[in-house]
């Protein structure tokens, strides 16, 4: 059964994409490429499950902003474009634009 998702959703979820693809280049740039420093067992095992976490969080938010988009009957790329800039880029809260 596929759960509905509000924006506010898609947005935490492509939030939590991105933080896991950002664990996997951050494995990447300390472990070297695996082709010029070859990785231990542990290494291999750790970048793995990492990169299997990401790329089952990005699917999971491909799949969520498909539906929401047929959803609310919008396009595709323009729900993508704004969850996307929303959760890379997101606005101040109230409180923090005014100590700024």
């Amino acid at each position: 059964m596929d759960v509905a998702h509000t924006f506010d959703d898609l947005v935490e979820m492509q939030q939590a994409a991105d933080e896991a693809h950002a664990q996997v280049l951050e494995l990447r740039d300390r472990y070297g490429r695996p082709t010029e420093t070859p990785w231990s067992q542990e290494q291999t095992e750790t970048y793995e499950k990492a990169w299997q976490h990401w790329w089952k969080a990005a699917d999971e938010v491909q799949a969520a902003v498909t539906k929401h988009a047929k959803d609310e009957d919008k396009s595709r790329f323009d729900v993508e474009a704004a969850v996307r800039t929303k959760a890379r880029h997101p606005e101040p809260e109230p409180a923090e634009a005014a100590a700024s």
